[in-house]
Formats: C-alpha cells, structure tokens, sequence
C-alpha cells in the first residue's frame, strides 16, 4: 500500500476532520464580524466584546464557555460550509486574582440582537454566576430582539416560561452583579444593565434605549437622535445608571473597583486589605469645617475624604439624587459603605429621588454584610408642589423602612442637622452615634419650627426679623447636642478630629457580628 493511501486510511478512520471542523468554527467565532465588522467597530470608536473582556479581566484570565455554539450549514459529507456564531461571548476570568464570570453581546454580529445561541448563553451567563457563586460582569452592547429572518426559524418559546428573569432576581440576592453600558444598549440588555448592584455607561459611546430612534419616530412622531433619547445626559441624572464614565476604559476601570470593595456571595464577607493609613488620623480641617453660620452649607466629600482611607471613597450615582451622597470606602482596611447628605444641593434635603438613591444603596451593603456609617444633614424631606408630585412622603418612608429592617452595623455621625421623620432613615438598629458639637437636632429645623410655633407672636412684634432672630436663636440653643450627651442621647460628643480613629475602633469590634450575618438577604434587592 502507498504512503498516500496509508494517510487516506488512517484519516478515516480517526476522527481528524471532524476536529478540523471545531476548530474552524472556534476561528469562526473568535474572527467575530469577520474585519470589515471589527473596522466598523473600530471606527465608531468602540472595542469588540473580546478586548472589551480582555480589558476588565487580568491579562490572560479569560477561560471562553461556548466556543462552538452557533448557526452552521454543512455538506452532504459534513464539511463546514459556513458558521455564524451565538453572538453573545461568555466565560470565567479573574479580577485582582478573583474568579468572576463575564459576558457580553457581540455587536459586530447582528448589531447585537440575539440569537438563539446567543440568548441562551446570556441566561446561562447567570446560571454560572449562581452555581459557582462567583461575580457577574456585564458589558452590554446589543438589541433585545430583530424582525429580521433568520437562516433557521425556531418555534416561539411559550409566554409563560420565562427562567431568564428569575435567574436574574437570583443573581442579584447571590452575588454581585456589575454591568456596563459601552454602546447601544436596548430591549432585554437594557434590562439586564439595570438589574445590577452597580451600573455605568460610556459617556462617549453608550446610549440605553426602551426603544430607538426609528419606533420613536414612528410611535411618537419626536425625531431624536440616540444621544439625546438615552445618552449619559439623560441617565446618568435620572438614575437608570449609578455611574457616567468618560469612555469605556474608565468605565472598565470602575466595574473593577466596585467589585474590589464585595465579597465573592453572600456566604463570604467583604475583603479586608493592608492599610498603611494611620487609623488615629486626625486632620485639623474637621474642626473648622461646618460654619458657626447655621445658613452656610459646607462641603460634605470634605468630611468624608479626611475620614475614610486616603483615595478610598469610590462614589455611586452622583449625578442623581443630588442631596443624598452615597458610596463605597474602607477604614483601616474595610469595607464600609458610606451614606451622607449634600447640603448644597437642596439644603441636603430628603427628595424622591435620593431617598430611591438611598434605598438601593442600603439594601447593597445589606446583601453584602457591609457596615453603614451614616454622615448627617439632614433637615428632612423636601417641600413644595414638585416635591408631592413626586410622591416624597411614599419614597421617603421606603428608605425609612428600609434602614429599620437592616441587620448590619451601623454608625451614625451627626454633624449638623438632623430633623423630622427623614432623620429616622440615617440611624439603623441598635447604631452607633456620634455627635459633633455643630449638630443640632428636633422635630423640625430652628427655622420652621419658630414660623409654626411663634407666628403671632412674631407677627406682632414691632421688628419681627429681629424677633425671629431673637427666637431662632433660643431654638437652635435648645438642640445643641451637649445635653443629649449629658443625658446619654448620643454614645459620645466628640471632636471632629476624632471621627476616624473612633470609626475604625468600632468597626474592628464589628467582627464577630458580621460573621454571623453570612448568608442569603431578609430581603431582596430591588434595582
């Protein structure tokens, strides 16, 4: 027999071309839109999913699930004629040396619209998170449907089988989820980006989208380009997102960052790192920060940066509910989520929409075990016709609620006001609280409470300024903190310098609490 012959006959009887055929279909897969779809990829300023993956995960980490899942036509022998891959790039990877799951919809493929393949891997994408108990990373990119043709129509799935939203609820009360928006996101991706404990867009490529320009224009006759229906204008205020990032690197960046503050699940508790920060620091701008003058507002991230670990404060949705600060921080090397309020902006009043700000906020450091230092200003919910529009009172009393029900520590620091029923939600369960000598505290603030109570009498009066003055003043004297502390109100009146090191010294005694904290939430995270 022939040495060519041999090769013929070897050749059929092992299973050589039916490995070619794999590993055409991964070339398949991995070459995406081919490079006339990555060139326009490119040009629009955008990555592809993969160096968008590559660029989240540390280098090399990436460990693909699905390689082969597609759309193939093949020969009457089997020879690959030609492959369409699932457009939906899934797999393992580490963030930091930690293991997560990521994935992504490939734009360069049917502008991102599913397929079959490509549903399903999105759906499995959770399935993995939840039964490896790892973190889920999002990079949103794509469409929730086409009316287009596909090469093989598949049967309608039933209306009432729906898995993929129930496996995204318990994603969310399992492990964090993380997602960004780096180009246009619409339909069910839409969905999913916003079903994340942290979300950010791309300020210079995203836009999210209930529906585009074109059904816009159809069904509502406004004629709006995609950056002016959902760019970062538009979400990054209303709170679709937590976060607007300039591009999609810093955007990348920050997923990485929110992610180093959480635990892998709710099993485990929240990273502690080496800290070279002195946990007795004590910075002197504290003490000259709040304004004898009770009408002056002050700068509150001036309060938080001394306080917390130097560089440490990662803030979430500060384009939206604007009175309410809210974000992730360590001292001495832990975790902490921080929540305050920006008394220049509304006099740090509770609104509707920061009062939803801080009810997610609370009901992430709760699914996560990490303790809440509350940092007050509180002068109670905001009033006016827009406000009652806006439902005030029923968003207000959900965040009140909500602080009620938590289970982790908590701190509280008064450090000027902190009145009305809005109060109520800056100080959780058997909290810590901590007192400056700036804070004042009651039913209503001196203002209000002079005009309700001694309206007469001051109508009455010869000069009234000068009596409202004369009455705020014996107000604001009767809310000075240092009786609290003397009848043991407060566990201690301090002196702002000393915020940190007490901080740190209550949050090491914090220990054994957390450890028995470890599991599933009372209650579920809501996006």
């Amino acid at each position: 027999m022939t040495r060519g012959a041999d090769s013929a006959l070897m050749r059929a009887m092992s299973w050589r071309d039916e490995a070619d055929r794999i590993a055409a279909r991964r070339a398949a897969a991995t070459a995406q839109g081919g490079p006339e779809g990555v060139e326009k990829q490119h040009n629009a300023g955008r990555l592809t999913v993969r160096e968008r993956i590559d660029a989240v995960l540390d280098p090399g980490s990436f460990d693909e699930v699905g390689r082969t899942a597609g759309d193939a036509e093949t020969g009457e022998n089997g020879e690959l004629l030609s492959f369409d891959p699932a457009n939906f790039v899934l797999g393992f990877g580490e963030i930091d040396g930690r293991p997560v799951v990521v994935g992504g919809e490939d734009f360069t493929l049917r502008g991102g619209s599913p397929t079959l393949a490509g549903l399903r891997k999105s759906v499995y994408a959770e399935k993995l998170a939840l039964e490896y108990r790892i973190p889920l990373v999002r990079l949103h990119e794509g469409s929730g449907g086409s009316v287009g043709t596909p090469k093989r129509p598949t049967p309608p799935s039933p209306v009432f089988d729906a898995p993929r939203f129930r496996t995204v609820a318990e994603t969310l009360a399992t492990v964090p989820v993380a997602s960004a928006a780096l180009g246009a996101v619409a339909g069910l991706p839409a969905a999913r980006l916003v079903s994340s404990h942290f979300s950010v867009m791309s300020k210079s490529t995203a836009q999210i989208l209930v529906a585009g320009p074109v059904v816009v224009k159809r069904a509502m006759g406004e004629d709006l380009t995609k950056d002016e229906l959902g760019g970062a204008q538009v979400h990054a205020k209303n709170g679709t997102v937590d976060n607007a990032a300039e591009d999609e690197a810093a955007s990348l960046a920050e997923i990485r960052t929110f992610l180093s503050y959480l635990p892998g699940n709710v099993w485990e508790l929240p990273p502690v790192m080496a800290c070279d920060d002195p946990e007795d620091r004590a910075e002197d701008s504290l003490v000259d920060i709040v304004p004898r003058d009770r009408r002056r507002a002050f700068d509150m991230r001036k309060v938080i940066g001394p306080v917390v670990d130097t560089g440490s404060f990662f803030e979430m949705g500060r384009g939206y509910g604007r009175s309410q600060i809210t974000g992730l921080a360590r001292l001495g090397g832990r975790p902490v989520g921080i929540w305050a309020n920006d008394g220049r902006f509304l006099a740090g009043s509770m609104t509707a929409d920061g009062a939803q700000k801080a009810r997610r906020f609370l009901e992430l450091c709760e699914t996560f075990h990490l303790p809440v230092i509350s940092l007050i200003d509180e002068p109670g919910f905001w009033i006016g016709s827009q406000a009652e529009k806006d439902a005030t009172i029923r968003h207000g009393a959900n965040v009140v609620l909500t602080a009620a029900m938590l289970s982790v520590p908590w701190a509280s620091v008064m450090i000027r006001r902190s009145f009305g029923v809005a109060q109520a939600a800056h100080y959780g369960p058997g909290g810590y609280v901590l007192a400056w000598p700036s804070a004042e505290t009651g039913p209503l603030p001196v203002e209000g409470g002079v005009a309700i109570a001694y309206r007469r009498e001051i109508e009455a009066a010869a000069d009234p300024d000068a009596k409202r003055r004369e009455l705020e003043e014996a107000m604001a004297a009767k809310q000075s903190p240092f009786p609290r502390a003397e009848a043991f109100a407060v566990h201690e009146l301090i002196d702002p310098r000393e915020t940190r090191g007490l901080l740190c010294r209550w949050l090491k005694r914090q220990a054994p609490k957390l450890e028995t904290l470890k599991g599933p939430p009372r209650f579920l995270p809501r996006p």
